[in-house]
This record gives C-alpha cells, structure tokens and sequence, in this order.
C-alpha cells in the first residue's frame, strides 16, 4: 500500500511538472527600452489621459513578475545590440558585433533553436528588418552584424516556421558588396511562402507551410514607420503579433510554440534623442503584447509571456534642474523628428523665401510650440538662429545619429520638445543602464529580482522544458 501511495504520488508529481511547463513561450524585446523609457511612457499616460501626477499602466509593466537585467558584452560594459541579442537568444555572452557566435567565433545554439527540437512551432518577428540584429541572432551565426546578405541566407538554414518584419536590407548584395543571387527564390525553394502586407498573408496562410511576411512593395525595407507617423495600411508590429499567432497555431496548437518579437525603433527614437516618438514606440510594442496577453488569458496554465530589452539607448534621465516634469507637452509633437526633418526639406525644396513667422507657423502646427506648448525666449532664440542658418545663410549642416540624418531645425525642435517636458538625454548612443524584465505566466516566478541577460533564454527554455 505504501508503495502504490509513493507512485502515486511521484506521478501526480509529474503531471503537475509537466501541467505547469510553458506550452506556449511570448518573448518580447524592447529594443533600447530601459528602464526610464517605461517609467517616462507611464507617467505621460497619467499625464495625458487623466490629467494626474502618477502611472497610468502599460499592459506588460503590469505582470505580477518583474526584475531588472545587467547587459554588458563579452568585451564592454556597454552591449551593442548584435551581442546583446546574442545573449539573450542563447545565454551566451560575445563581442560586440557578433550574430549568434560567441568570442571564438563558433557557432551558439538559440532558445529558439532548442524550442524547435522540442517539436515546438517558432517565430522570429520584428518593427525593423528581419537580418537586424536582435532578431537575426535568434536565428543566424554570422562574425559581423553587418553581414546582411550572409544572415538573410542562414534564415532558411534555421527553417523557423514564421518570420515577419520590414524586409531584407541586402537582398542580392554580400558584405563585400559583389552581386549575389536574391535571396527571394532562396526563400521559396525552401518552401517559406512569400507575403506583403496582411493582406496577401491572409491570402496565403492555409497553403503555405511556412511563411515570410513583410511590408508591401516599395515600403522602407530598413523598418516599419514609427507608431507616431503611421497612415493607413501601413504594417504594424500588432499585425505582425497577430499574423504569428495565427500562423503557429495552424495546428490548433498541438505542438505549442515559441514566438520572439521585437519593438525595435524604441532603440531608434532614443538614438535620435525623440522623446515624443520614444514613448510612442513603448505604447505601439505595448499593444503588440496586449496580443499575446489576451492568448495568456484562453491558455493561463500553459502560456509564459517574458518582456525585456536588450539594452537602454540614450541615457534618457527624468527631470534636471527643477523638481519637475512635464510630460504631457509630448502629446503635441505630431509627427517624429525623423518625418519633420523630412518637411523641413521638402520647404527648402520648394524654393520660396520663408519668414520666421511662417516657420513659427509651421513649428506650431507640427509641434504645438506657441500654441499649445510655451516656451521661453532662449528655446525661441535657438529655433530662430537655426533656421536663420539654414534657411537664411543656407548653412545646413545636419545632425547625425546612428539611423538618422536630421535637418538642424528639426534637431533643435526636438531638443526644445525635451527641455519643455524636462527630460533630458547623456548620449546619442547606447548606455549600461539596467533593462527590466516582466512576466506572467507558466514559470514567470523565475524572472523576479536581479539578473543577467544570459539568465532570461535559460530561464524560458527551462520553463518550457526544452532540451
């Protein structure tokens, strides 16, 4: 009898395990999200919506989970992304630069990877190109993260079951810029199906078994456009969630799956000091988890949803020299300072002499300054001399940062935007910060307090049980 209630027990024991693994693995990446990116979105939903000093909460920053992640590589304390994101695929650390190798330059196997040999369906998805960093080394083993073409053709060689994002930045172009075959009927002698748009998805979804989605022809192959600039018809990162879950559940979920998706132009917003457009880009990955959470919810005991970043970008610092914040000013900012830079020299374009007054005309309707945002005679005397200089003198000397090249008055109105809302940045670059992480689901206990980048994919494929 006391045998029987042991293996009883010992069986029971091992349903329970085994109920409580996660069938179904969300893995967001906020790139450049740190953790003053979260708090400053928060606060300017508190600000803006409901007219309070506080929160207002984001879907992801909710989860009953949460810690905060080290990021350095292999060979700084700050990561680049390939690095980073190489750690947080295969709990490796690497140098900076690296896609999916580890210092000696062999080859580091991905949670994703280890998913698929589970049986388990996988997706890699992005806002950017699918050949960037953070996803390709999910799925690529390259010594450069520039290797574009090289990257784009170990996508098959992975034979991931969905892939999605802007496009391919070298489609028929090695890194050493000879002529290659396109990658596209690499793609398809592979058996991936070939979709633009949502539409076309849909169209192609039951025939395909395996499936590449991008934007439509002609679209930005570099990125989605930012969440604040977006008109209709263009992709969106929710889309794209959306499309993956339908896509890997098309066996109604037999095998379960692992999706990695990634808000990657919060890293661009914040490369370009765009404090409006940063917290935009938050909110847009936001509504791409609120995806995966309403999943969570139909499948609470088998789901694991992990959000983390891959680095912090831009040093972002809430308040300086007063005891203040004024974050509902962002608001007014219609469009990013990527796309005003973008009118400014369609303006200059247009060959007509433009007045101050007809450029505080067009800086209030694009930016709300005068009109909705006040600002002081030095911020006016700052617009002012740069648009005398460029348009005046024509002395146009553009401000550059890693993704951008942006007009000087389009520079100086965004710089404006953050002073007025008393943010203010260290650098146009990376930093050391800490990223969070945040999680619900099967095996979210495992991701409270502090960790290294290295723990999450080790952590996820232990909840998952992969091997």
């Amino acid at each position: 009898m006391k045998r029987f209630a042991y293996t009883l027990f010992f069986i029971l024991l091992a349903v329970t395990l085994h109920a409580q693994q996660a069938k179904y693995v969300f893995y967001f990446i906020g790139d450049g999200m740190g953790l003053n990116q979260v708090n400053a979105t928060e606060m300017f939903l508190a600000e803006q919506e409901n007219g309070r000093i506080g929160t207002s909460p984001l879907c992801f920053a909710s989860f009953p989970y949460a810690g905060y992640a080290t990021t350095y590589s292999a060979t700084n304390s700050i990561t680049d992304s390939s690095a980073a994101g190489t750690a947080l695929a295969t709990g490796v650390k690497t140098y900076n630069g690296a896609i999916g190798v580890n210092p000696d330059k062999e080859v580091v196997e991905s949670v994703a990877v280890k998913a698929q040999r589970s049986g388990k369906r996988v997706g890699v998805t992005t806002s950017v190109s699918i050949d960037h960093a953070t996803p390709s080394a999910f799925y690529a083993h390259q010594e450069s993260r520039s290797w574009y073409y090289e990257i784009a053709l170990d996508l098959p060689k992975a034979g991931f079951d969905f892939y999605a994002g802007s496009g391919f930045l070298k489609p028929d172009r090695t890194h050493d810029k000879k002529k290659a075959p396109s990658i596209y009927p690499i793609f398809a002698e592979a058996g991936y199906a070939l979709a633009r748009g949502v539409e076309e998805y849909q169209a192609k979804r039951a025939e395909a078994d395996k499936m590449i989605l991008i934007q439509q022809e002609g679209a930005d192959r570099s990125s989605l456009p930012y969440a604040i600039d977006r008109k209709e018809g263009d992709l969106t990162l929710k889309q794209i969630t959306e499309s993956a879950v339908d896509f890997l559940m098309k066996d109604g979920g037999k095998k379960g799956f692992f999706l990695m998706v990634e808000g990657g132009k919060i890293d661009w917003s914040c490369h370009g000091n765009d404090a409006a457009t940063t917290v935009r880009e938050v909110m847009d990955m936001d509504e791409a988890v609120k995806v995966a959470y309403e999943f969570y919810k139909k499948h609470p005991k088998e789901t694991l949803i992990v959000v983390t970043a891959d680095h912090e970008t831009g040093g972002l610092g809430l308040g300086y020299s007063k005891y203040e914040l004024h974050l509902a000013n962002l608001i007014h900012q219609q469009e990013s300072a990527d796309a005003l830079s973008r009118s400014i020299t369609n303006l200059r374009r247009q060959r007509r002499i433009y007045t101050w007054e007809d450029i505080k005309e067009f800086l209030g309707e694009k930016m709300g300054f005068w009109k909705s945002v006040k600002i002081n005679w030095e911020q006016e005397k700052m617009l002012r001399d740069a648009f005398e200089d460029s348009f005046v003198k024509n002395n146009v000397k553009f401000e550059e940062s890693l993704y951008s090249k942006t007009e000087p008055l389009a520079a100086v109105a965004k710089q404006v935007m953050s002073q007025v809302a008393l943010l203010g940045w260290t650098t146009s670059n990376h930093s050391a910060g800490y990223v969070p992480v945040y999680a619900v689901g099967a095996g979210a206990k495992a991701f409270s307090g502090k960790m290294d980048n290295t723990d999450i994919p080790k952590r996820i494929a232990q909840a998952a049980g992969y091997k």
